[in-house]
């Protein structure tokens, strides 16, 4: 069960509309390495970490990342509020208009609809948390991406929030790695012993 709190973990305050800017930042709602890909993902394979305090990380950073997608919205939002159709056709914002007028819905800056394919969860510790790590670097990688097109202090500031917690992410998902192999048997696992891979070989194979 979760306690909502009525506020964003960073203040989102635009005040100048840019459905341009908004169209490339969607992105990070509903693209391949969007927040709420990677709420679903952490949310869904925390019941499958054996190690219970990475399954813990793993509902923390989960919501964290609902959260997120919070902020994504509220941008995208403000930066569409009250827009006239001849704004939006002169933004080249009008064929996302004409399916959703200025709607929030989950899509790529290319126009991609969010699928579930976006995100795994495949039920094997070191499987699930080396996805981790490469998704946190890819969202890094996209806000990196949105910080070098953006120029309005508005919009850049959320944006530094996001790509500064993504960093932490990446530290934490790299730590649980680290717990998890501890406590997982080492006989059976090739992540730190070569051999078993070609035992597992000879006997399955």
């Amino acid at each position: 069960m979760w306690c909502y709190e009525k506020r964003l973990q960073y203040p989102v305050k635009i005040t100048k509309t840019c459905p341009k800017t908004a169209q490339l930042i969607i992105s990070q709602y509903g693209g391949p390495d969007g927040e709420l890909a990677a709420s679903m993902r952490y949310l869904a394979q925390r019941y499958t970490m054996p190690v219970k305090a990475v399954g813990g990380l793993l509902t923390d950073i989960g919501t964290e990342e609902i959260n997120h997608m919070e902020i994504i919205c509220a941008m995208v939002y403000q930066l569409t509020k009250n827009l006239t159709p001849d704004q939006v056709k002169a933004a080249g914002f009008d064929a996302y208009y004409i399916d959703h007028t200025t709607g929030l819905w989950p899509q790529a800056a290319a126009g991609v609809p969010f699928t579930s394919l976006e995100f795994q969860s495949k039920g094997d510790a070191i499987t699930d948390l080396v996805e981790n790590l490469a998704a946190e670097q890819k969202a890094r990688t996209v806000y990196d991406n949105l910080l070098r097109i953006i120029t309005d202090p508005e919009v850049r500031e959320p944006l530094k929030f996001l790509r500064a917690r993504e960093i932490v992410h990446f530290q934490r998902f790299g730590e649980a790695l680290e717990k998890t192999k501890e406590q997982l048997d080492s006989k059976n696992c090739y992540y730190f012993n070569p051999e078993f891979d070609k035992q597992f070989l000879k006997t399955r194979l």
